[in-house]
């Protein structure tokens, strides 16, 4: 097989999510979590820092994911199909970082997360998203840890980077990027992304795509 140019890997992966993607289930425990059939890739990112809105514009649909109004609300694995026939299934992972939220609530995510990334073989990539407006925070920090410690390779993504200046989000690009070099198990690659201008959105189609590949 030859290996794609960068134009045709975004094409590649423009058709997969133009195509099927659609809500499988979702698992408040692990004994609910879906068969292993298809490499997945998880979403990972703080309460309110734009992951429905990402993932919405990452497969072209308008309420795929939905946006709750109440951060750290969603306290589930959320399981998306893509292709047909199915080539990867996408995660979405309960918000973290919730500071309202009730201890027990906490303690439940910390549990279920951190058991799913250990032990879950079809799990291929994890994308941890960063708001662009504050950097990484230590709570982005604890997710990037348990993925260093469980092995999981991820790749870090800023959202909202329409929300800053130009310069500012060369700052923080450059920041995460020192920062994602320190870490064992993620990429040094950092991907600036807009749901509502679309920045971005095709070369994370093509990572999501390169991540099962």
């Amino acid at each position: 097989m030859t290996e794609e140019t960068a134009p045709d890997r975004i094409e590649t992966a423009r058709k997969l999510f133009a195509g099927r993607v659609e809500f499988l289930k979702s698992a408040p425990a692990l004994q609910f979590l879906p068969d292993p059939v298809a490499p997945e890739v998880a979403f990972a990112g703080r309460s309110n820092v734009g992951k429905s809105s990402l993932l919405n514009a990452l497969t072209g649909r308008k309420a795929l994911a939905r946006t709750s109004v109440t951060p750290g609300r969603t306290q589930e694995l959320n399981f998306f199909d893509v292709g047909d026939p199915l080539v990867l299934r996408l995660v979405d992972m309960p918000g973290y970082g919730f500071a309202k939220a009730p201890k027990d609530m906490v303690r439940k995510w910390r549990y279920l997360v951190n058991d799913f990334l250990r032990g879950r073989q079809a799990l291929k990539r994890a994308l941890v998203l960063i708001d662009s407006r504050h950097g990484i925070k230590d709570v982005d920090r604890e997710i990037m840890e348990m993925l260093d410690r469980a092995a999981v390779g991820y790749r870090l993504v800023l959202t909202k980077a329409d929300k800053i200046k130009a310069s500012e989000l060369e700052d923080v690009t450059a920041a995460t990027v020192a920062e994602a070099r320190t870490r064992a198990a993620a990429y040094p690659e950092v991907i600036a992304t807009s749901s509502e201008k679309g920045m971005g959105i095709a070369e994370l189609r093509a990572a999501v795509v390169d991540a099962i590949g």
